[in-house]
Parts: C-alpha cells; structure tokens; sequence
C-alpha cells in the first residue's frame, strides 16, 4: 500500500541528535516532541511533514528504499551505507555546516610508515610473509575501495561496532581507519595519520529519496521548503544588517560612493532612502538613510568605509534569514531529477 505521509529521519542519538535539533531550530524548524522517548515528532512550521528517529545508517537504508523520503546523517554514513547502491538517493544539501570529521587511516607512532605508499609496502611486506595488513575499521566499504586505490594489498578488514584507537595495542589490527574530529584521542592512544590517508572529509548532509520527489508532488514541494529554510539561515549566519545615516545630494551620489568601497557593496547593492529631518538647515546636504548587508568577517572595515563617506549613527543588527530569489540548490535538485542519472 502507497503511503501519503512525507517524512524526515534524523539521528536518534549521539552528537548528530543535539545538533540536528539545534540546527533546524535556528533554520525556523523547530521540532516539537513533547515525549523524548517517541520515536516520531512534530515540526509546526511544517505541518505535512512528519519527523522520525532513527540510526544514522538506518537513515540512509531507509531513504535507499524509499520508506523515508527525507533524512539528515552524515556523509559518512551516506558513503558507507550506500555504497554502491546510491542512485535512489539524492543529496539536497552537502555540507550544512556541523558534524565535522574526517575518515582517517591511523598507524601506531612507532610503525615506520609515513605516506601511502609506505603503506602498501608494508603490506606487501606483510603478504611475502603469508599474512595481511590488519585494518580495522566502522566503514570497510569505502576503507577497503581507498586502500585498493593506492594498491596497499594484500589487505584483512575488520569490521568494529566499538572503539578502534585501542585495536594495534590489543593486537587484532595493525591500522586502523576511524573518524578523526581534533586527533587528541588518537595521540593518547599512540597513533597518527598518514600523509595521503585521509578518506574523506564529513560534516552533517540532506538527502532524500529521488522517486519521492519525481513522483508526489507534495513530496517535491516540501524539499523546496526545507532547501529554502537551510539556504536562508546558512547565508544569514555570516552576515550583518548595517543601516547608518549619511549626507548626501542624492542617492545616486551615496550610492556610487559606496560602490567604489570594497565592503560596501551588499547583496545586490545598498538600499537608500531620505532621512525626513525634524529641522531641515538650509544650505546643507540632505541625509540619507542606508541599509546594507555585509559579511561577519567585514564588519570593522565596512564601518570604517562608511565613516569615511560620512556615515554617522551606524546601527549593527543580525540577520536571521536572508531568503534568495530562487536558491541554487534547489535548481540543482531539479536538474538532478530532470536527468536521466
């Protein structure tokens, strides 16, 4: 029986869980789940959708298979779990900007190998003595595949549920491949990367299942609103509404003054208005009200420009939501789905 519900996954424990929900909330999504203990949530802003709890790597599965039509895990997970099995799944956005790790492969400090190419003579060394290169690893997939790449063979993976960093001092591993944040857990536990071993780089992704979105309209109408929501909160996060007055002939004039300054050029140019004066001076210029946006890292420069155009009164504010005529995101998912991929 088709279903007509629309539903996101998101992880059901673990760092991904907390930032997910703090994420989406920032995005104006915010989830309401009156029973921690549901395994299915509300969000109010989003009424037709329906969130649900699941395991990072059930997520992906249940995307592929097209039980869930929308699900946020890592790309991590997303590599490992549909691997080779990926052209159901569509990734609506990539990098939504928390989760961030690196799949690593680690050797013990005292192992002599220090690039990938010392890997694979190691191996070699290993296999001329009838054994493998131990790996032991959460994500064999893309682990074995990298190091087939780089021809470090014969090779042993061995799958882990638990902690890795302990595997070569135990003695069942040699190496290991795991998800590397700040490396302090890997020197305490007497091991580094390797130059070149670095498997992939993840942060938190969207994705969703592309016959859903082909196929129910509703289902495509709501990927349009949660692309917009994240694209609107992503571009705002970096950024500052400045609105300063500034004396002028006309906003022609302002205008180009500003367009000249590096820092003054906003999304598409400033927006500017007169200044209804309670007491006009005959004789001086009339003032002008400026509103502009400007990034985060611009600020100190951007007010010093506007000083130096005679800006006065510069009033700093952030934005929360800065929403495009279209995002590209959005035009890319249609393109994605228009192809015969």
């Amino acid at each position: 029986m088709s279903r007509t519900d629309i539903r996101l996954a998101l992880p059901s424990k673990g760092a991904l869980h907390k930032d997910a929900f703090d994420f989406l909330e920032a995005c104006g999504l915010k989830i309401f789940r009156p029973n921690p203990r549901q395994y299915e949530a509300k969000i109010p802003s989003l009424p037709e959708l329906t969130v649900m709890f699941q395991r990072p790597g059930d997520i992906v599965a249940g995307v592929r298979l097209g039980s869930i039509d929308f699900g946020l895990t890592g790309l991590d997970i997303l590599a490992e779990k549909a691997y080779g099995r990926s052209h159901t799944i569509l990734v609506l956005h990539d990098s939504l900007g928390f989760g961030p790790c690196t799949l690593n492969l680690a050797v013990p400090e005292a192992q002599p190998a220090h690039t990938m190419a010392d890997l694979a003579d190691w191996a070699k060394e290993l296999g001329a003595n009838g054994r493998s290169l131990r790996v032991a690893t959460k994500f064999p997939k893309i682990t074995g595949a990298y190091l087939e790449k780089y021809g470090v063979a014969p090779v042993k993976l061995i799958s882990v549920e638990g902690t890795l960093e302990i595997a070569p001092t135990i003695g069942y591993a040699d190496i290991i491949s795991d998800l590397v944040s700040s490396g302090i857990t890997l020197r305490d536990n007497h091991l580094r990367t390797i130059e070149g071993g670095e498997i992939l780089a993840s942060q938190a992704c969207l994705i969703a299942n592309k016959e859903a979105l082909k196929t129910r309209p509703e289902v495509l109408s709501v990927a349009r609103q949660l692309i917009e929501y994240i694209e609107a909160h992503l571009r705002a996060e970096n950024s500052y509404l400045v609105t300063t007055n500034v004396r002028g002939s006309s906003p022609e004039d302002i205008a180009e003054n500003m367009l000249n300054q590096p820092h003054l050029r906003g999304l598409r140019g400033p927006t500017i208005a007169p200044v209804v004066a309670r007491h006009h001076v005959p004789d001086e210029p009339d003032w002008f009200a400026v509103n502009i946006v400007v990034q985060k890292s611009n600020l100190f420069q951007a007010i010093a420009e506007l000083r130096a155009i005679g800006g006065s009164g510069v009033v700093v504010s952030p934005c929360k939501y800065i929403f495009e005529e279209e995002p590209e995101r959005y035009r890319a998912m249609l393109t994605a789905l228009n192809s015969n991929q």
